[in-house]
């Protein structure tokens, strides 16, 4: 049990990630783009306080009225802390409306696991990408959350869903959701029935986990779409915090596509020993 003088030292010290300083000194000054924000996670009590410290932050959307934001506007609406950017309307994997290279960096908190196709997403964000800009992911890990009785997603599957052009309205992960998928760790605190109807409408709320994610799996990801990998870590109870950069310059991502790396030895992430 929390004891009142931790709440209290918290208030005023939050929590951070034990990199924190090291990861939001890429964003200090600079111009981007949050997809499906925004999140506390980026405000100045959470454990990776972004927004003070960013020049400007638009936000992108898949709905003009979401399970997370409620009803939201296109336009000069965006509110991140206690300022306000653009908020575009669109899915995530469908950024037409931006010219290539407009943005210094992406956010994606959370968001990655709700769509059908992930690689699709991750381009169109690479395009609106300038050269040298990051990408911050942020997934839930599935050994701590309600996906943790499902099987990790492959590569492969995860490359075939690009190559085959899934779609969001794609059903392929419902059966394995209605099955596995543990009620007690879901934060609506839903039943089996409610999870149905939440599924089966889910192109209009967006809240399945299509794929399901661990350490590795992101790492591979990254890898594979010839990002440079600069920073891996993780925040309790679930986080698992990736940070890329698109870049023309010679790097070498193998030290994290060691499985003897340190990263994938946590006692709470066992799923990622299995690499």
């Amino acid at each position: 049990m929390i004891s009142f003088l931790e709440i209290l030292f918290r208030k005023y010290f939050p929590k951070r990630i034990e990199n924190h300083k090291i990861l939001i000194s890429k964003f200090r000054g600079k111009n981007g783009l949050e997809i499906g924000g925004p999140s506390n996670i980026f405000t100045k009590k959470g454990f990776l306080p972004i927004y003070p410290i960013v020049n400007n932050l638009d936000g992108c959307n898949f709905s003009a009225n979401t399970v997370w934001e409620g009803s939201i506007a296109e336009g000069e609406t965006y509110t991140y802390g206690d300022k306000i950017g653009h908020q575009f309307i669109s899915d995530g994997n469908n950024l037409s409306m931006i010219s290539d290279e407009k943005y210094d960096f992406i956010l994606s908190c959370h968001s990655l696991e709700h769509f059908a196709n992930p690689i699709k997403a991750i381009n169109e964000w690479k395009r609106v990408l300038k050269n040298d800009g990051f990408i911050l992911l942020i997934l839930p890990h599935k050994d701590k959350t309600f996906d943790h009785r499902r099987q990790v997603t492959s590569l492969e599957h995860i490359i075939s869903d690009f190559t085959n052009n899934t779609l969001e309205s794609d059903t392929t992960h419902v059966e394995e959701v209605l099955k596995f998928h543990d009620l007690t760790l879901d934060p609506a605190k839903i039943d089996l029935a409610n999870l149905t109807s939440r599924t089966a409408d889910n192109y209009n709320n967006r809240c399945l986990h299509h794929h399901v994610f661990n350490t590795p799996l992101v790492v591979k990801i990254g890898d594979y779409l010839n990002f440079k990998i600069c920073d891996v870590s993780h925040f309790n109870p679930f986080h698992i915090v990736v940070l890329l950069q698109k870049t023309n310059t010679n790097f070498d991502n193998s030290q994290y596509k060691d499985p003897n790396n340190s990263i994938y030895q946590k006692p709470s992430f066992p799923s990622d020993k299995l690499m």
